[in-house]
């Protein structure tokens, strides 16, 4: 998430001028890694090899200036989720961190099976004690939208899960994750639970009926990938550091299977690799797990006791993240190097179709709206274009339909059977950043700019779809709504650096955008 804005902190690492890395002794080289854990990793990484934000090590920062580097952890960098630290850290601290990122190769830290094992926490060990409704006013658990909350620091205070009641545009509750808050996973079977997932990838089991933590697991040391099965039986969570994903049972936070992410990529050679999406399919008892470095996307079979797994070579070169489409069959994945979004079908499990997508495309949780007989749909897409685009695909004959200009560069859509526009976010480095846009849904075009009033990130429509959430992160510190017909503002929620924005209601369909009733046609279609 946020990998091209963050990109910016770069500019400002790499534009000062070379001095020595000695300037600064370390004189407590343990002191140095604990003060970077705890501030810095969650962005940066706990290998020095970026996550977020850009990688801060030796070979990267080589030539530096270590003075130009010390004011940029004091100063903070604007419009960025690098906060100043001056006050926060002591000079002292902050010469020590400057030494270790500039004395120190690319990590490669381990976090085994066993440490998963030790690492589970049970809260609430009895939870028939738990309340059987909730402990607030709501009709519908479907209204209940969720936001990860990143915090000042992406951890303390401010690091949390909120959840709206979108129904009445309140806040019913919130679960402090200690660090950022990344993705938020609902059970699709069992209203009353909810899955949180942090950059340092903690995975908490949440009770939404009293807001409370009830097991926590550390499933990594940085990650945010977080998948949930069709039946609420099993979690997925994959790392970014070290490489590999974990299956749990969802009950327990229990880890069943550790598997190793490793292959041939596109070009033949043999790497280790970071864990890119992983999801669940309303349409088969199976998670699709995008291997972002080896360009394979794994299916594995929850239904046999050894959880196999199929390998689809070749999808593309640095896959992220994917969408689900025609009942949960059809699998979009995005592949930054070679600017497509490859089609997998996950009964066939092979690849139909490599589809045009723009420039580094992004697709976040993916926009899939029928229109006029016709299932599209949306991509964004983050990359420095000359022309910047949405992308607009036709997933009955897999082509593109349209590639729609817009203001910026984009992260994120969100579309609703009953709202008329699709949203996409502008994540550009000047004042654009600020607003979403509006495609409408019939004629392709941007039909409307609503500036949000901080660093506009991923919008979300509630259940109904009469309400648009969205982040103004950065120098908002707010969730706005807006009612999504008329784009008048309706609400705000103050949060610090608020970030995804997730529907329960969309955890029954596991897509976004298309009706109850299409999203089961289209089930019945694939079965």
């Amino acid at each position: 998430m946020n990998k091209a804005i963050l990109f910016g902190i770069a500019a400002a690492l790499f534009g000062a001028g070379a001095a020595s890395a000695t300037e600064f002794t370390a004189a407590d080289p343990q002191r140095a890694e604990q003060i970077f854990n705890d501030n810095c990793a969650s962005c940066h990484g706990h290998d020095l090899g970026g996550y977020l934000a850009p990688p801060l090590n030796q070979d990267r920062l080589k030539g530096r200036s270590p003075t130009s580097l010390r004011s940029l952890i004091m100063a903070g960098s604007f419009d960025t989720l690098m906060p100043p630290f001056y006050g926060k850290l002591s000079d002292e601290d902050i010469r020590l961190v400057v030494n270790r990122i500039l004395n120190t190769p690319k990590l490669d830290p381990q976090w085994t099976l066993d440490d998963i094992k030790k690492s589970l926490k049970v809260h609430v060990a009895d939870e028939s004690t738990l309340p059987d409704k909730p402990g607030y006013a709501i009709d519908n658990m479907d209204d209940l939208i969720g936001v990860a909350a990143r915090g000042r620091y992406g951890r303390g205070e401010g690091s949390k899960a909120v959840f709206i009641n979108s129904a009445t545009n309140t806040q019913v509750g919130e679960v402090p994750t200690r660090t950022a808050a990344h993705i938020i996973e609902f059970n699709p079977v069992n209203p009353r639970w909810a899955y949180v997932k942090t950059d340092t990838a903690e995975v908490y089991k949440v009770d939404l009926y009293s807001m409370k933590i009830v097991r926590e697991i550390k499933t990594g040391l940085n990650g945010p990938a977080l998948g949930v099965s069709r039946d609420g039986k099993y979690l997925m969570a994959g790392s970014f550091v070290p490489h590999f994903a974990v299956l749990l049972d969802a009950n327990t936070l229990e880890p069943l299977k550790y598997f190793k992410l490793e292959g041939t990529d596109p070009d033949g050679k043999f790497v280790t690799s970071d864990s890119g999406m992983i999801t669940g399919t309303p349409y088969a008892d199976i998670f699709a797990i995008a291997l972002e470095n080896a360009g394979q996307v794994w299916v594995v079979d929850l239904t046999q006791p050894d959880f196999p797994v199929t390998q689809i070579p070749n999808v593309g070169r640095h896959l992220h993240d994917a969408f689900l489409s025609h009942g949960g069959r059809k699998l979009m994945v995005a592949s930054y190097d070679d600017s497509i979004v490859a089609a997998i079908d996950l009964a066939d499990k092979k690849v139909l179709a490599k589809l045009p997508a723009g420039c580094v495309p992004h697709v976040g949780g993916g926009s899939v709206v029928q229109v006029n007989g016709r299932t599209l749909g949306f991509g964004t897409n983050f990359g420095d274009c000359a022309k910047e685009v949405v992308s607009v695909w036709d997933l009955d004959k897999m082509e593109v339909v349209k590639q729609v200009p817009v203001s910026g560069g984009t992260e994120s859509p969100a579309a609703h059977y009953n709202a008329p526009y699709v949203a996409v976010d502008i994540i550009s480095k000047d004042r654009r950043a600020r607003t979403i846009q509006l495609i409408d849904k019939n004629t392709l075009e941007v039909a409307k700019t609503l500036d949000v009033g901080g660093h506009a990130y991923f919008p979300e429509y509630n259940a109904k779809g009469d309400r648009l959430y969205v982040s103004a992160g950065y120098n908002g510190d707010e969730v706005v709504a807006f009612d999504s017909k008329t784009l008048e503002r309706v609400a705000s929620f103050p949060m610090q650096s608020p970030a995804g924005i997730f529907s329960r209601a969309r955890a029954k369909f596991m897509t976004r955008g298309l009706s109850p009733e299409a999203v089961q046609a289209d089930l019945a279609k694939a079965q």
